[in-house]
């Protein structure tokens, strides 16, 4: 009996083998490298410019480099009114282009979401001046601004206005002349991203509310509106972002002017560093202008609720 409870007895069951790291260290590996290179690009000129903001670094004046401490920032808050202003303008600039951005991107998205012939060669119509470069954009609008040859003239040849003028010349149309020709390369972007998140709601949702009664204008106000929140904070705030950024086109349009009218805190920080050679000074406005953006940015998000998860 017992021999017989001996054979019957079941074997050992097979002892687990010590699972490898190896696998699960594999995917950082691989992503390691392009990591440490996206990490070096991003980091090196972020830590170079807080370095030269604490310094007077001008290569056509060599004798005068060296460590500044904080009178850069110093002088950037008493003494530069150029920094108050440009920075006002710049509020001013990204406050009426986001908006505006936002109200026509809306409203061509909702157009273009509907259900009609040629839509699909509407909506790479309303797209495709997202895909030109800042750059040509300027170009364009230079040429249909141009007092010969553009918009100006041909108005005047119907009798509105006179021939010679030049709205990017005037200071008091200059700002809604290149407001204009940035809505033409900005309002594409909210269009798009609008359009992909509308293209996400149920329709069941607007037949309840439609044997509801509820109006078109209600459906638009609890139904598609909730629904895009997050989609309309996030692209505000990329373009927000972007647009506080803006170089290219106000530097090609206007070049600042006329007298400072359109010189935003980029562009004045681009002229002080290329222009006058004071990258010291250019470094420590460029710290100032991540400090205030960074802010905004947390505020903006903080009060807004960004991912609260309202649909």
């Amino acid at each position: 009996m017992a021999q017989a409870a001996a054979v019957a007895k079941p074997p050992a069951p097979p002892r687990r083998r010590r699972a490898s790291a190896t696998p699960r260290r594999l995917p950082y590996l691989l992503i390691a490298p392009a990591a440490l290179l996206m990490l070096g690009f991003i980091a090196y000129p972020v830590i170079s410019v807080f370095y030269y903001s604490l310094q007077n670094y001008n290569p056509t004046k060599p004798w005068r480099n060296g460590y500044a401490g904080f009178d850069n920032f110093v002088q950037i808050f008493t003494k530069d009114p150029v920094f108050w202003d440009t920075l006002t303008f710049s509020a001013k600039w990204v406050f009426v282009e986001v908006g505006l951005q936002l109200l026509f991107g809306l409203a061509l998205a909702l157009i273009v979401n509907q259900t009609f012939v040629g839509r699909g060669l509407g909506r790479a119509m309303v797209f495709s001046p997202w895909a030109v470069s800042g750059v040509l954009t300027s170009a364009i609008w230079v040429l249909l601004y141009n007092s010969q040859t553009g918009i100006t003239r041909y108005l005047a040849d119907m009798g509105i206005g006179s021939y010679g003028t030049s709205w990017l010349s005037d200071t008091s149309t200059v700002f809604s002349a290149a407001v204009v020709a940035d809505l033409w390369r900005g309002v594409p972007f909210f269009a798009i991203l609008i359009l992909a998140d509308l293209q996400s709601v149920s329709k069941d949702l607007y037949e309840a509310a439609e044997v509801d009664g509820a109006s078109r204008f209600k459906q638009f106000w609890h139904i598609t509106l909730p629904h895009l929140k997050d989609a309309i904070i996030l692209s505000t705030l990329l373009r927000a972002v972007w647009e506080f950024n803006n170089v290219d086109l106000l530097y090609t349009l206007t070049g600042g002017g006329p007298a400072g009218e359109t010189t935003t805190l980029p562009l004045y920080i681009a002229n002080t560093s290329v222009d006058a050679h004071n990258f010291g000074y250019a470094s420590a406005l460029t710290t100032v202008a991540f400090v205030i953006l960074l802010f905004c940015s947390m505020v903006y998000l903080r009060l807004s609720k960004f991912g609260g998860g309202s649909k």
